[in-house]
């Protein structure tokens, strides 16, 4: 990731002239918020919600104006209505809780109805198994567990909102690749029993939510994806052979459920194909790694 341009004095020339840049607020600031705060620290004054006081000096470095607020706190989050402008919101759903997701509903009335640009990033998990088959933006969602149905609680709100959300599949990156997994020997399912699983590269998703905070449509919903279209056990072969790793043992579903853990077991249990459209049509971005084999080929 290329490093951001810090954060100049405020009193030195350079420091009015960022002061009089436009505000962007980002909630939920890791990886892809920093991949974003690297390509946009020159272009906005970027205010960096954050829960950790200890990334508080991380956050500055990077270029941001970090605030330490809690999502599930609201008291925490009264300083938020003064960057309301534009906003990308990337904080996940609690992890438990029912169907409901409370984070987004607090960041929203902390806002308090005034973000003129807002987007958010989902998952598409809320569309459920489909059974290998095809997926897109009109699809109607079929969430298949109380985590997928957060997200649509999330959703609805946003898209209530004025704003416009994207879903993204598995994020993955050069330095974000499922190595360890390799490493230690963890099973994929055996190729009768695979599913498909969908990709996005962690650079090509910050490049989509500033796509889509410049011309995302109110209440739209696009699908983040690229256009692999790989089983699960593919890809982990795929990277396996260009990082000379031996490739994963193949269990059949009933074995392997007992072999991994019930979340990860989960997105064993979900196949579908997902085409993302309307992001090259509607917020003209060609992706810089249309494909993982195209990223692994780079290495």
């Amino acid at each position: 990731m290329e490093k951001a341009t810090p954060a100049h004095s405020e009193h030195s020339p350079r420091g009015r002239l960022r002061l009089g840049r436009p505000r962007l607020l980002i909630v939920g600031c890791g990886d892809i918020g920093g991949r974003i705060v690297a390509r946009l620290a020159a272009r906005f004054r970027i205010v960096a919600l954050t829960s950790s006081p200890e990334r508080v000096p991380l956050l500055r470095a990077a270029g941001t104006v970090p605030i330490v607020g809690n999502l599930d706190q609201r008291s925490s989050l009264s300083r938020l209505a003064a960057f309301h402008t534009r906003v990308i919101h990337l904080a996940p759903p609690p992890a438990t809780g029912g169907r409901r997701d409370p984070r987004t509903r607090a960041l929203l009335a902390a806002l308090r109805g005034r973000a003129q640009r807002l987007v958010y990033v989902s998952t598409t998990g809320v569309y459920g198994d489909r059974a290998g088959r095809h997926v897109d933006e009109t699809t109607p969602i079929a969430p298949a567990n109380e985590r997928a149905w957060r997200r649509a609680d999330a959703e609805r709100m946003v898209r209530a909102a004025g704003g416009c959300v994207l879903r993204a599949p598995g994020i993955y990156a050069h330095d974000r690749l499922p190595l360890d997994r390799l490493r230690a020997g963890t099973p994929a399912l055996a190729p009768e029993d695979d599913v498909f699983t969908n990709h996005i590269h962690a650079d090509d998703l910050a490049r989509l939510c500033i796509a889509a905070l410049a011309r995302g449509r109110s209440g739209r919903v696009y699908n983040a994806v690229d256009r692999s279209r790989l089983k699960m056990g593919e890809y982990f072969d795929l990277v396996a052979d260009r990082f000379d790793l031996p490739r994963p043992p193949r269990l059949p579903r009933a074995q392997l459920r007992a072999a991994v853990s019930p979340m990860m077991y989960s997105f064993m249990s979900e196949s579908r194909r997902i085409i993302g459209a309307r992001v090259e049509r509607e917020l003209r971005l060609r992706l810089a790694w249309p494909t993982v084999a195209d990223t692994l080929a780079s290495l």
